[in-house]
């Protein structure tokens, strides 16, 4: 294993990564390209730009991890392209932003940069600096996360009445934050102060606008610590310049340096330089975390702050893994039994499936599918784009069993939508956490899901076993495990046998079983055998 860091991060982070044969790489940006061509991880910070043209020249890069909040160096439309998957660290700096957020709302309310100004310049502006005090007055949060639910908690301390908008967020975390939830606009006519923590997303891109800082009290100050295109400068310059908002205090910009901003030079505005998270602490946990996560998605798996990917907890992982399995075996194997152009797959949950993360398990279903008949690497982080791009439609849906196993997944394949399916496959994890089939196209048969194995149609008549049986043994091939269904309704119906190998076997094998007559269909299967860890892996990492 591979492990380039372009951008410097903690010791102890690196310590993280020193395992038994992993190879860490700390190359100059000169180099880097060269790094990459056989590294399977990459970590940034902000300093590296992670390109389309990068990524491509990384051909095994299976993560990215940035130790830090921001994604806007990485390129997450060519990353999930390519199936690369991109991870931040939300939570790592927390404190920092939150205390920088408090050091611009005291500085903003007491004017402390301007006074301070002021007198290194030579004069003394003692009976014109009237502040406001804090007590009292309403902070309103636009967007409760881990940064603002600190700011909360300092704010209480200073008697703030803490208002939060947040739609993702419930009642009781508000709560728990000491903050009452309500909505923007409610926030931005009652707040003194407005603290904007919001992720940018098209959404949210300019939310405070000509139109959102006409309905903010007259007098309120702004701060932002979290993106500057969440801003409209030119309007927020006219609000500064018009006296409807007393003041604002800024660490971010859309532009940056903030070279041609009309709030550059304005009396006033407090401005940073984007260092609300750059404390000594701050760099050491984000780089602890980064590679911490790097490691624990390298070695099992793990999803822990993806950008591009739902994220899962440690637990979850654990309860997922198996389905995750059985999910792209069970696309695997409806690919390699349907043999043609597939324009339609329906996925249906029951029991545990249905309650962990069907995106995820969908994506892996697909993996299972694509990788059938494409060259190029598909897994979860990349499955849903490359099945769009290709057309493919996906329908999901969960069910409850009421007899049998209660736990299962049932991938069924068309060439469109609204055709009858070409095939149908449904599974299930048993006790030794390894996916088995449970039926094909509504016929009952068990059998594991791993290795070679043959799956045949015939008319149920006498003999079929034994007929197979003899033309595997006349070409030395032996059986592994031997498992029939059939349709009971009545007698020459359909059965269907699928039977695992000891070991590769040529495609001619499949000739002489084609000659048996009553048998109508017959496929070469592959999928990772059972004894291979990285089979285990295989929907996550591939």
């Amino acid at each position: 294993m591979k492990i380039v860091v372009a951008d410097r991060i903690s010791d102890h982070g690196l310590a993280l990564l020193r395992e038994p044969g992993w190879q860490i790489v700390l190359p100059d940006s000169a180099s880097l390209t060269a790094a990459l061509a056989d590294g399977d991880a990459l970590i940034v910070r902000s300093a590296t730009r992670v390109t389309d043209a990068l990524l491509s020249a990384a051909p095994r890069l299976r993560v990215v991890g940035r130790a830090g909040v921001g994604v806007d160096n990485i390129d997450l439309d060519a990353a999930t392209r390519r199936g690369v998957l991109v991870m931040n660290t939300p939570g790592g700096n927390a404190v920092s932003v939150a205390e920088h957020t408090m050091a611009l709302l005291l500085a903003l309310a007491r004017s402390v940069p301007q006074l301070s100004a002021a007198i290194h310049a030579g004069r003394w502006e003692k009976g014109g600096a009237r502040g406001t005090e804090l007590r009292g007055k309403t902070l309103g949060l636009v967007g409760l996360g881990r940064v603002a639910f600190e700011v909360a908690r300092r704010a209480r301390s200073f008697d703030l009445h803490v208002l939060a908008c947040d739609p993702y967020i419930s009642e009781e975390v508000a709560r728990d934050a000491g903050a009452e939830l309500v909505s923007l606009d409610d926030l931005l006519a009652r707040s003194d102060f407005v603290s904007l923590h919001a992720a940018l997303s098209p959404s949210t891109e300019l939310l405070l606008n000509a139109s959102t800082i006409a309905r903010m009290k007259p007098g309120a100050r702004l701060i932002n610590t979290a993106r500057g295109e969440l801003v409209d400068e030119a309007a927020l310059a006219e609000a500064l310049r018009s006296g409807h908002l007393a003041g604002a205090a800024l660490d971010v910009f859309a532009e940056e340096p903030p070279r041609h901003s009309p709030l550059v030079g304005l009396p006033n505005v407090i401005a940073t330089p984007h260092v609300a998270g750059s404390t000594e602490e701050a760099q050491e946990e984000v780089g602890t975390l980064v590679a911490q996560q790097v490691r624990d998605f390298l070695a099992e798996g793990i999803l822990r702050n993806a950008v591009n990917l739902p994220t899962l907890s440690a637990e979850q992982y654990r309860r997922l893994r198996p389905y995750l399995l059985l999910a792209e075996r069970l696309g695997s194997l409806a690919a390699q039994v349907a043999a043609g152009r597939l324009g339609f797959v329906r996925i249906s949950y029951a029991g545990e499936p249905a309650e962990l993360g069907t995106s995820v398990l969908r994506n892996a279903v697909l993996a299972g599918v694509l990788n059938t008949v494409l060259d190029e690497k598909v897994n979860l982080v990349n499955a849903g784009a490359v099945a769009a791009s290709r057309g493919l439609r996906v329908e999901e849906l969960t069910r409850r069993r009421e007899h049998g196993f209660p736990d299962t997944i049932e991938v069924a394949a068309s060439p469109l939508a609204g055709e009858p399916p070409r095939v149908s496959v449904e599974g299930t994890v048993l006790h030794d956490a390894f996916p088995r089939v449970l039926r094909m196209d509504g016929i009952e048969l068990e059998s594991p899901l791993d290795g070679i194995m043959l799956l045949l149609r015939n008319r149920d008549v006498p003999g079929v076993i034994g007929q197979v049986g003899t033309v595997l043994g006349s070409l030395g091939v032996n059986i592994a495990t031997f498992a029939l269904g059939r349709r009971e309704v009545n007698r020459a119906a359909e059965a269907i046998a699928l039977i695992r190998l000891d070991g590769e076997v040529p495609d001619s094998i499949l000739i002489p079983l084609r000659g048996i007559a009553a048998v109508t269909e017959v496929h070469l299967i592959r999928l990772p055998g059972a004894a291979s860890e990285d089979a285990r892996a295989s929907a996550c990492a591939s």
